[in-house]
């Protein structure tokens, strides 16, 4: 740690690049934002072009490798004989997220601020970097001559990402210590590991000061006039209320409290804490205090992808998203989830679990476990949730849209029978699925990959819905409690169903709480799927993570009748994740917690 405290000022200017053909800058510099080290702080210009390179340390986790390797829990199996992380931590080899670097996100060579691309940013160096940034900009606000706005709008930005780093890292590692000072070069280092409760409440404290000191619109403010309309990426209101609600749930959460307090079970004061934040921000969503809003189910694609379109995605639903840095797999056969149309399809080397693809219920809303769901196991992907169809590939659907060679018309429709040329045991298709929630079905080599550009947010507004529905439920006791003057947990995941147009939650889970929480379990896992890295915190931070039904990847083997019909259909184990308690923390790397003996390793490594 003490290489991250003994860095050297630099002042970059960020901007969100774009490779993309005919895409709009955002982040966009103003004018005379170059500046020295020794003016960094004297304007709000210099001082917005200081501040804007944190934007610059976020990680984009897309961009390691093209096989989706930024996903560490149960959605997806890759091809046999890799080495990517997925694999690692099936095999129960935690430490593969440091030694592993390439495949990692998590881990980088060292600290890289550089704006133009995604490439060699690690979320644990980058962030040590980031908490002494923004301590060093805290720590010369005094310098800034400026209107109360500009300060606001600087002192906001530099707490966020304050407490968005230190809270990342808690969220894989556990407590650690509370860096809120700039450290001195030549101090011995003795802060203590925190227990992670402690450290939230540390977290909390920026997050909530910087919600207060932040606009909910940058378009609204007189400095955001300067890139009026390229202010998408910015920092707001709506951010740090949706990171200090986060805080707050995860601290709240059975491994957290266990970690903290050594019960295993949700702290309901935590909860409800949780709860508050997320109402404050929902309720500025329902008054249209900002342009943040669900986006609507005909466009649900625009969340993930281009498809050709010159916008960054995820508006207008995105709350926080890494910047655009480059567009290496743009219209690339290599990109994550590209969809090859001869023999090997799918690109990106990645296959959906059978098992995880259970949590796609039917149309009524049922889960296909309810009798009531009308789910016929002899005819599986009938009337299943419209997700389901969103998001995986299922034998005879149509992956050639344009004309075809006549020897090649046969791969127009999917074959993911047996033998099916769209299915390789040991590659793509191997569980009976293959993934296009984050690609358009023209990625492939017959419709000659469009020109697209994948960019997954790290959050947005239907996630928030759901954490409140969590944070109510375990807060106040009921899916029918008001909690925090506001809706509902019910109405809460009900908002989310509606969006795109399946049934709401039967009535029987709603009697219950724990049949209600097992049905946010699944509607996270129906509309968060292969994003970011929610499911896999979310599956430990649930204590779920050891249960055999979350450590089993799947197929489902089926023949087709004359018809072509799927008949002799079975579920057929292909790997069972190995998981200890340890598992539950990342290890820390063994060069840092030999720098001091009280920042000491995670139990069990």
């Amino acid at each position: 740690m003490r290489r991250y405290s003994h860095l050297l000022i630099r002042c970059f200017i960020f901007m969100a690049i774009v490779s993309l053909t005919a895409c709009t800058k955002y982040l966009d510099k103003a004018p005379g934002a170059d500046v020295s080290p020794t003016d960094a702080f004297i304007n709000f210009t210099n001082f917005q072009g200081f501040t804007e390179e944190l934007y610059a340390c976020v990680p984009e986790f897309t961009s390691k490798t093209w096989a989706c390797d930024w996903l560490l829990g149960d959605e997806i199996i890759h091809k046999t004989g890799v080495t990517w992380l997925n694999e690692q931590f099936d095999n129960g080899d935690s430490w593969s997220w440091t030694t592993g670097e390439w495949i990692s996100w998590l881990d980088a060579p060292t600290y890289n601020t550089d704006p133009t691309t995604g490439f060699g940013k690690g979320l644990w160096p980058n962030s040590w970097y980031a908490i002494h940034k923004a301590n060093l900009g805290l720590a010369n606000l005094d310098k800034l001559n400026g209107t109360q706005e500009e300060k606001d709008l600087i002192k906001g930005q530099l707490l966020f990402f304050r407490g968005w780093f230190h809270f990342e890292l808690m969220s894989y590692w556990g407590g650690l210590p509370y860096i809120d000072t700039v450290l001195a070069s030549g101090a011995k280092l003795t802060l203590p590991r925190l227990d992670y409760q402690t450290m939230a409440e540390s977290v909390a404290k920026d997050l909530r000061e910087a919600a207060d000191l932040l606009p909910t619109d940058w378009d609204k403010t007189t400095a955001g006039t300067a890139t009026l309309g390229k202010n998408q990426l910015r920092i707001t209101k709506i951010a740090a209320l949706g990171y200090l609600g986060k805080n707050y749930l995860y601290a709240g959460s059975p491994l957290m409290n266990r970690s903290s307090k050594g019960s295993a079970t949700f702290n309901s004061d935590y909860c409800k804490k949780a709860a508050d934040a997320f109402a404050e921000l929902l309720k500025l969503v329902d008054n249209q205090s900002t342009w943040i809003k669900l986006i609507d189910f005909p466009h649900y694609n625009n969340l993930f992808y281009t498809n050709g379109g010159s916008f960054i995605p995820g508006y207008p639903e995105a709350i926080f998203q890494n910047p655009v840095y480059s567009s290496w797999f743009a219209g690339c056969p290599w990109g994550p989830s590209s969809i090859f149309a001869e023999g090997n399809i799918g690109g990106g080397y990645t296959s959906p679990n059978a098992r995880f693809v259970e949590n796609y219920g039917m149309a009524n809303g049922l889960p296909i476990t309810d009798p009531a769901s009308g789910y016929d196991p002899a005819n599986p992907w009938v009337n299943r949730d419209p997700r389901f169809y969103h998001d995986i590939v299922i034998d005879g659907d149509q992956i050639i849209k344009g004309s075809a060679p006549a020897d090649k018309e046969k791969y127009r429709y999917a074959n993911l029978s047996n033998g099916g040329y769209s299915r390789d045991n040991s590659s793509i298709g191997r569980t009976g699925y293959l993934l296009r929630k984050l690609t358009p079905m023209t990625c492939n080599n017959i419709d000659n990959f469009p020109n697209n550009y994948l960019h997954v947010s790290y959050m947005r507004l239907a996630d928030v819905y759901l954490m409140y529905a969590e944070a109510v439920l375990q807060g106040y006791g009921s899916a029918t409690s008001v909690g925090p003057n506001y809706i509902t947990p019910e109405d809460a995941v009900n908002k989310i169903r509606t969006r795109c147009g399946t049934g709401k939650v039967g009535a029987q889970y709603v009697a219950d709480k724990d049949k209600f929480m097992g049905e946010i379990i699944r509607e996270r896992a129906m509309e968060l799927g292969f994003e970011e890295e929610i499911r896999y915190n979310d599956l430990r931070r649930w204590l779920l993570a050891g249960d055999v039904k979350y450590r089993e990847k799947t197929s489902i083997d089926f023949d087709r009748d004359a018809n072509g019909k799927p008949i002799n259909i079975k579920e057929r184990v292909l790997i069972t994740r190995k998981f200890e308690d340890k598992n539950y923390w990342l290890p820390l790397k063994v060069s840092d917690v030999n720098l001091y003996p009280t920042f000491n390793q995670n139990p069990g490594y």
